[in-house]
């Protein structure tokens, strides 16, 4: 029984041109994203039949395909929401988004020197990764990571409120090579709305982690 679907978008293929084109959008979601609900789905698979022959000489390539699999579905669940075609600029009190505003100027000193973080952080990622604005709850702070893979180079606990794709197949077919070109161009889209309430959210949950005295 799958236990992963893959959400559908919330808006058609051609919402976030010029910044994005339809056809990247439509291959992205519906090819790449489904391959990492499949391939979480098919991991899950794959160890129910582990624990039933109690084979386990697979178990730490299946323990790896799991946390890759997982985590593209996830960060991809989030990377659809956090843009939209009215979106960009930055957040502002004015928007509502003021607690979000008041969080970033505290924890990097200025939304421009976030923004200049977070490109970086996305643009130089080596390989294959993300740029990641996240809730750290042990500190009530905001970090910025850089993730490789889906998985790889993140503080536990950490909670993902807006994700920069910055694998190949989010831009190459408009962008070429030009990956800073790519990252610049995102922050025309960004759904600050939807970051928000994602930090509003991480924030409320902050409290259930467990630590040790």
């Amino acid at each position: 029984m799958a236990v992963y679907t893959l959400p559908e978008l919330p808006y058609d293929y051609a919402a976030l041109e010029p910044v994005i084109n339809p056809q990247i959008i439509e291959l992205h979601h519906d090819k790449h994203h489904a391959a990492y609900v499949k391939g979480a789905n098919d991991t899950l698979d794959q160890l129910a039949e582990a624990r039933d022959k109690e084979s386990w000489g697979a178990i730490n390539g299946l323990e790896k395909s799991l946390a890759f699999h997982l985590s593209g579905h996830i960060l991809h669940s989030i990377y659809w929401h956090n843009m939209t075609g009215d979106g960009g600029g930055e957040p502002l009190a004015a928007d509502g988004v003021g607690d979000l505003a008041d969080a970033i100027a505290e924890s990097f000193g200025s939304f421009a020197g976030f923004k200049s973080q977070l490109t970086k952080a996305a643009a130089t990622t080596q390989g294959s990764g993300w740029g990641v604005l996240a809730y750290e709850p042990v500190s009530g702070r905001l970090i910025v990571e850089q993730i490789y893979d889906h998985q790889g180079n993140v503080g536990q606990g950490s909670v993902p409120i807006l994700v920069f794709d910055a694998w190949e197949h989010a831009f190459y077919l408009q962008y070429k090579n030009q990956k800073v070109d790519f990252i610049e161009a995102m922050w025309r889209v960004v759904n600050w709305q939807d970051v928000a309430k994602r930090y509003a959210s991480a924030k409320e949950r902050a409290h259930s982690l467990l630590l040790a005295p």
